[in-house]
């Protein structure tokens, strides 16, 4: 039975000298054979071993006489581990005399020894003890030293202990802590040691100190369950984690039970804790105890025990059948881990036995219930196989290397090996399969497999070791080490042990040690990958892309994922660099992506990884680094630009719309690239590529292609639309070119045009050069080909130049206004270009600006007049739609005054003084008002023409701010008809702006009062015929009363609106599905609870109603409301307590008394705590959170659990 033996540590818990090992090993058999058997050694300092206290089931005399046997063998023992192994003295005590104590306990016993300083060496060696409770127990010493411990030698322990008044203050908390647990702290009598009952072992007096024991030793001895309270203990502690409505006691449970279940007492309570008579919670810790053993620790289980296991499991899993489920299902989970670590070799047919195993009849077991719990196996063994880690290769090596292997063996093997590498194999545990998937590659059966292999298996974050590394280097140099110390892991251990930051030293020796070999695995692969470039020209030449593409892909996988590895093997620079070279060839690859190599693109993020490398090195570091690689992508940006050009117009026209659009997205590929390689190489780029352009363009004896000047412009365009160009010497050079530019291709025209664009900004700085590309830029609006990149462009130069174009202004309003009447361009364009007309004429004289606006607008008028006399159908639908679109985008820019950003949520301040008279903008919406009006009066059922209506008053009153005052009295008017009629949300939502504008000004309070007492009735009107088919309706309504309450509370003093019936509407919309529309009612109610006292309106029905909100608030935390909104809900919560605190105490009570409210999964005890935490803080709205979603978890069942795990 597993129940009654508990598999032992592994020999790798000590580490030794090389030289040493195999002694070391022998000694650890013989000391563990001995302890195993039942009995405790406890070693003196100096030359004899001391004498043996009774154990298990023996006496003295006779253990004695037994010890006597092995006297040498410990005594050797104990000297090697102390002096030959040279074990440092990191935690002196008092003089080099001193004796201290260390305790190393195992899985059944605790062995105390010696420790003799003097003579230690503060050399490290290479073969400390580093097992983790070993370490554990060196931090302990540390910190209880550092706290001033005393060291009790043996012979004065008895009397000291015997002596210490543990009821006394200062350490009675730890008293209290060891008796929750069940385990009474009393003198060991003689021994010199604290007794506590349930473990073999017992606490030295170098921890004690005045009767208090140490914290952290306190800590580590709760953390392993004891022998005599193997199955209370973990039942008291999940009886805890979900029944103590304390959440610190919770915490504290859960940790000791995740700490338990990986103990080697794990072993025994599992089975124990399956039992029948234990409730489910119970028993699924049992089960998943059972699954963290198998999964983790299967090394722990010897081969004789695999069968044992196996029987016991199925057992389980038929009395679990009928259920629990989750106990069922966790059952299963550790059944198939168990499978697939013995096959092949110990279960060879373990699917196949499994379902022979269900068939059988017996156990009292239905059919059914059989046959759910074999699918329920069946189900979550692929699951689990997916989370295993990949056992030795040495099998699939085998077979690789076999030459009389049939082809597809082979390819089977290298399939497998593929699909396992992605379960994060550590690179260097496939390094031998890997040597013979190169093997592989010159086979074209296994190619294609090959590759794939060797890609996932490089392209496994291993890189992540290297990251460990320098973590530990930078650890040893904080605490005075040596670096050399890396290449030391004993060493290593013993200063980590030193520090808070890792209690798990043995594991961060392992992955110290980890990324040694993987670097060494590196530095083997790179040579191998070299010596692929053969066959990758060979495959070029011949046009084999599909050779080329797989060489590609591993070259680009070793280099992209490990470069930073590699950069750092300083003495081995040049092979890297001969594999940077290698990805440059893939980079430029002979032939036009996508149609003739699809190659070259594997290679961009190769070169973004690189640089980021080398620019993350310290300066001094990053300076030797860039003599060697800025050549090398000053080689690239030749090699990209080349690769960016178009192919001759015939080929390009025969390639197919999604060749042309891969191509079109692989040179924005290209355009990052540069942009990022700008960082690296500077001003320098634009000199080399401006010096190129100019010998292209001034060499009239050899003419170059267009795609040559057009790849170097569209150089310029990648790095001007990102970085700062205005101070580099080049621009006034190129923008003096590029008139001289031959525009006969498409192509070559939007490049232009787009490289204006990115330079408008500069064009700002420097408006005397505006006359050299205006021309070229009014010329290209009137060709549907250049549609984008000239629409785009004038835009630009309208916002950034637009002070500077009133001598242009007449010439580009007439092209403009000639395009949009010929409708060349489609919607999206004209809606950039009246927006860039709306920029352009903010510069002018009002009276230009009217001027203008009349010739530009009326014949959108007069067709709009015509429309809406025509009876509504949807082809002038979308007329309509698209002249108020024109309208709306043309007002968003047209502003006559600067205006400068303030603050978020203020309004904005315009800071030049107007020019007299009305704003254009106001003069011509008076004009088209009534025109409006009858629009609205076809099409009000209409929702996205009423939008489209609102839409122009509500962008001229966000750009026009208190200049849209004129209209303030009939737009209020006009709205309150719209929205009495059929009510729409874009109504509300323009109301809500001009509540933000006007609402404080007393000119214009008159009518926005009216408006808001008027959309308010409304919309409580449909309220009462059900909100729900209008969740738009209620979002808005919900953010124009958040407003009211932030800008203007005063319109809660009207006699003419129901706060109550408001305020019952907010409480309402809380219980809403949609998020959007339960966050704009939070909101509502965190602006509206402030005004409590300085509103009586609001504080009398806050005072006769919030615990209405109150109960909604805690239904929706209870599990109503999506736990993503438990943020705002928290915020409502704050603001309740921070505003209505006495109000707020008596409806928590009240509300929180009836059983099973807000959740049936909380206790009395949880809810008190739950209302204790949420009235005691006032002012830390971050805890407020905190406690909410704490308490959300445990209403809906969720705390403890995975899924509470990113919450």
């Amino acid at each position: 039975m597993m129940t009654g033996r508990i598999p032992q540590r592994s020999d790798d818990d000590v580490i030794a000298r090389p030289e040493r090992e195999g002694e070391v090993l022998s000694l650890i058999r013989i000391w563990r054979q001995y302890y195993c058997s039942g009995y405790r050694c406890q070693v003196e300092s100096g030359d004899a071993p001391g004498t043996v206290a009774a154990g298990r089931g023996g006496d003295g005399a006779g253990l004695d006489a037994q010890f006597s046997t092995h006297k040498e063998v410990f005594n050797e023992l104990n000297q090697l581990l102390i002096h030959r192994l040279k074990l440092p003295q990191y935690f002196p005590y008092g003089s080099s005399s001193d004796d201290f104590q260390v305790l190393c306990h195992g899985p059944q016993l605790g062995v105390r020894m010696g420790w003799r300083g003097e003579g230690a060496n503060d050399e490290m060696g290479a073969g400390a003890l580093h097992c983790r409770d070993v370490v554990d127990v060196l931090a302990c010493v540390r910190s209880a030293r550092s706290a001033g411990s005393g060291v009790a030698e043996q012979s004065k322990g008895s009397s000291e202990v015997e002596g210490a008044d543990w009821g006394s203050q200062g350490h009675s908390s730890t008293v209290r802590l060891l008796a929750a647990r069940g385990r009474p702290v009393t003198a060991a009598p003689g021994s010199g040691a604290l007794a506590l009952p349930g473990w073999s072992d017992t606490i030295p007096c170098a921890f004690v100190r005045g009767g208090e024991v140490n914290a952290r030793i306190v800590s580590w001895l709760m953390r392993l369950p004891g022998n005599e309270n193997l199955v209370t203990e973990p039942t008291q502690a999940l009886h805890q984690l979900y029944y103590d409505p304390n959440i610190e006691n919770k915490n504290l449970a859960q940790k000791w039970l995740m700490q338990a279940q990986v103990s080697p007492q794990a072993w025994q309570f599992c089975w124990v804790l399956l039992s029948p008579e234990k409730v489910q919670e119970i028993q699924y810790f049992g089960a998943s105890a059972l699954h963290t053993k198998i999964s983790r620790y299967w090394g722990d289980i010897p081969a004789e025990q695999y069968d044992t296991l196996k029987t016991q499991l199925f057992g389980q899993i038929t009395r679990f059948a009928s259920g629990p489920k989750i106990v069922l299902t966790r059952l299963c989970v550790a059944l198939a881990s168990l499978a697939l670590n013995m096959m092949p070799e110990a279960w060879p047919a373990a699917v196949s036995e499994m379902v022979r195993m269900f068939q059988a009849e017996g156990a009292g077991v239905d059919g059914r219930a059989r046959c759910l719990a074999l699918l329920e196996l069946l189900t979550v063994l692929p699951e689990e196989f997916q989370t295993s880690r990949l056992p030795q290769f040495r099998k699939g090596q085998q077979l690789l290397r076999q030459a009389d292997s049939p082809g597809f063996i082979k390819a089977k093997v290298l399939k497998c090996l593929s699909s396992w590498v992605l379960l994060d194999v550590p690179l260097n545990e496939s390094e031998g399969l890997l040597q013979e998937c190169f093997a592989a590659l010159c086979d074209p059966e296994l190619f294609d497999t090959a590759v794939e292999a060797i890609v996932n298996a490089i392209s496994q974050p291993d890189s992540q070791s290297e990251l460990v590394l320098c973590r530990a280097r930078r650890l040893f140099l904080f605490y005075g080490r040596s670096v050399a110390f890396v290449s030391r892991p004993a060493a290593a251990c013993a200063v980590l042990a030193q520090s808070v930051l890792y209690e798990d030293a043995g594991a961060v020796v392992s992955r110290v040690r980890h990324s040694c070999r993987y670097v060494n695995t590196l530095l083997k692969l790179v040579p191998q990958v070299l010596q692929l470039q053969e066959q990758l020209r060979q495959a070029v030449q011949s046009g084999d892309m599909e050779t080329s593409h797989g060489i590609c892909r591993i070259a680009v996988a070793l280099g992209e994922n490990h470069s930073r590895a590699l950069l750092e093997q300083v003495e081995q620079w040049q092979g890297f660099l001969a594999l940077v070279n290698m990805i440059m060839f893939c980079t430029g690859i002979p032939g036009h992506y996508p149609v003739n190599e699809t190659t070259s693109s594997l290679t961009l993020t190769f070169w973004y990884t690189l640089q980021d490398d080398i620019m993350s090195f310290e300066a001094e570091k990053q300076a030797v680094y860039l003599q060697v690689y800025r050549p090398v992508y000053f080689q690239l940006v030749d090699v990209l630009l080349h690769k960016a050009q178009f192919p001759s117009d015939e080929e390009y026209s025969s390639w197919s719309s999604d060749e042309k659009e891969q191509f079109r997205i692989y040179r924005v590929d290209i355009s990052d690239t540069l942009m990022y390689v700008f960082e690296m190489l500077g001003v320098e780029l634009l000199s080399n590529l401006y010096d190129k352009l100019g010998r292209l363009l001034t060499n009239t004896e050899q003419p170059s292609s267009w795609q040559h000047t057009e790849a170097l412009l569209y150089g310029f365009q990648s790095i001007a639309e990102t970085i700062d160009v205005n101070y580099s010497d080049v621009i006034p050079g190129l923008i003096g070119l590029i008139p001289r530019i031959s525009i006969n291709n498409v192509q070559l025209a939007d490049t232009v045009m787009f490289t204006i664009g990115a330079l408008a900004e500069w064009l700002a700085d420097h408006p005397v050069m505006l006359s050299s590309v205006l021309p070229l830029v009014l010329h290209a609006l009137g060709n549907p080909e250049l549609s984008v990149s000239s629409v785009s462009t004038l835009k630009k130069i309208c916002r950034e130049c637009k002070h500077d174009l009133p001598p242009y202004a007449a010439n580009i309003v007439a092209v403009s206004q000639e395009v949009l009447i010929k409708q060349i361009h489609k919607t999206s364009q004209c809606m950039w270009l009246m927006q860039a007309l709306g920029f352009l004429l903010s510069a002018l004289p009002v009276e230009e600006i009217l001027r203008n606006l009349h010739s530009l607008i009326t014949p959108y008028i007069q067709q709009l007049e015509k429309l809406a006399d025509e009876t509504p159908n949807p082809s002038n639908k979308l007329a309509i739609i698209h002249i108020l679109g024109l309208l709306s985008n043309l007002f968003t820019t047209l502003d006559v005054t600067r205006q400068e950003e303030e603050g978020e949520g203020a309004p904005p301040v315009k800071t030049a003084p107007p020019e007299p008279g009305p704003n254009p903008v106001v003069v011509v919406l008076q004009q088209v008002f009534a025109l409006i009006q009858t629009v609205l009066s076809k099409w009000l059922n209409d929702s996205q023409v009423v939008e489209a209506v609102c839409a122009i008053f509500e962008k001229s009153v966000k750009t026009l701010l208190h200049d849209f005052a004129p209209m303030v009295s009939q737009l209020s008017e006009m709205l309150g008809q719209m929205y009495s009629t059929i009510p729409q949300a874009s109504a509300l939502d323009l109301t809500r702006q001009m509540v933000h504008i006007f609402a404080s000004e007393t000119d214009h309070f008159p009518p926005i009062k009216a408006l808001f007492e008027l959309v308010t009735s409304v919309t409580l009107t449909l309220f009462q015929q059900g909100p729900r088919d209008h969740p738009d309706i209620v979002d808005s309504f919900m953010q124009l009363q958040a407003q009211v309450c932030f800008w203007k509370p005063d319109l809660f003093l009207s006699e003419n609106l129901d706060v109550k019936a408001v305020f019952h509407c907010g409480v309402l919309s809380l219980k809403f599905p949609e998020a959007p529309t339960v966050k704009s009612t939070c909101l509502f109610f965190t602006e509206l609870l402030p005004h409590c006292a300085d509103t009586p309106p609001i504080g009398q029905v806050v005072q006769e109603d919030g615990k209405l909100l109150l109960q909604a608030v805690l239904e929706a935390v209870g599990g109503q409301a999506s736990r993503s909104l438990m943020d705002q809900f928290a915020e409502v919560l704050f603001a309740l307590n921070k505003h209505c605190f006495n109000c707020l105490a008596l409806w928590l009570k009240e509300a929180l008394q009836p059983q099973g409210f807000p959740s049936s999964r909380v206790s009395t005890e949880q809810k008190d705590t739950f209302s204790q935490q949420i009235l005691r803080e006032r002012v830390n709205k971050r805890r407020v959170k905190e406690i909410v979603k704490e308490f959300t978890l445990l209403c809906r069942g969720l705390h403890g659990t995975e899924y509470a795990a990113d919450y």
